[in-house]
């Protein structure tokens, strides 16, 4: 994502091409770091947060799409790739809440330090559809 920042018009040096570049870092800086830790809410809460971030990547790439900073069919691609990340990141997202059905919590505990319930839990992580319209 550095080389499509590099290429944006000089006046997206600050902007758009900024915001991208934190958004990729922000995304395998959290992914990471979630890894990292050892409880598994934190690796969920990480694992959320960077996929936030691949959802602003794909909202960036719109911009270039409307703006026409970048080939259609590179735009496309890059949509692409994106998406089948938002679905491995969804398949850990799952993997992480089936390890921990295996302990010994109760099943409606709060937990404080997250300020998460189970049901609060279970929508986080819902995995959102990838867009009909266009990659």
């Amino acid at each position: 994502m550095y080389a499509v920042a590099r290429r944006l018009p000089d006046l997206e040096k600050f902007g758009l091409a900024g915001q991208i570049r934190r958004a990729a870092v922000s995304l395998t800086n959290n992914i990471a770091e979630g890894h990292g830790r050892f409880h598994y809410l934190e690796q969920i809460k990480f694992s959320l947060i960077s996929r936030g971030s691949l959802e602003e990547l794909i909202d960036d790439l719109n911009v270039c799409e409307d703006e026409s900073y970048l080939p259609l069919t590179e735009i496309t691609e890059l949509k692409s790739r994106a998406w089948h990340i938002h679905r491995v990141l969804a398949g850990y997202l799952r993997y992480l809440r089936e390890k921990k059905q295996g302990h010994s919590l109760a099943l409606h505990e709060t937990f404080p330090a997250y300020g998460l319930t189970e049901e609060v839990l279970d929508t986080l992580l819902a995995e959102a559809p990838a867009p009909t319209s266009t990659l």
